[in-house]
């Protein structure tokens, strides 16, 4: 194995089980669901997790759907509260994961979920978004990383 695949193997680690968990949390159709998988990610990949659901207009909502990414990754324990730089994580990285949906959201609603994981200094926000007017719509999903 040469250095460069060396380097991939160690940093990948971390940062793909937490994008792995943040997605399936964002995924999650229950809360009874999402229990069962926070139960079952701290259990076997000692991942924290959360989720929260979303639905409004995009573009006045983008701050919002930030705040309750940091709000829920608090009171479900994946950051310490009123730990500036574990805030400031998931903040960036729910930002990310909404920069990678806004071409599909701009100036439409949304609705659905946002998942956000942690295996320690690894945070990943995922978001799972139906975007639409009417009954007509899409699916967007973004994935934003941050390292504390």
């Amino acid at each position: 194995m040469d250095e460069s695949e060396k380097s991939i193997q160690v940093g990948a680690g971390g940062t793909r089980v937490v994008s792995r968990a943040a997605l399936l949390m964002c995924l999650t159709q229950s809360r009874d669901e999402e229990r069962a998988l926070k139960e079952k990610l701290l259990r076997e990949e000692d991942v924290r997790a959360a989720a929260v659901d979303y639905g409004g207009e995009f573009v006045a909502s983008v701050v919002r759907i930030v705040e309750r990414a940091v709000v829920a990754a608090k009171r479900e324990g994946v950051i310490v509260a009123d730990e500036y730089k574990e805030e400031g994580s998931v903040a960036g990285a729910a930002h990310e994961a909404l920069t990678q949906v806004m071409s599909k959201a701009l100036g439409l609603n949304v609705g659905g979920k946002i998942g956000i994981a942690r295996k320690g200094n690894n945070v990943a926000v995922a978001v799972y978004f139906e975007v639409g007017l009417l009954h007509l719509s899409e699916a967007a999903v973004g994935l934003g990383h941050r390292a504390i």
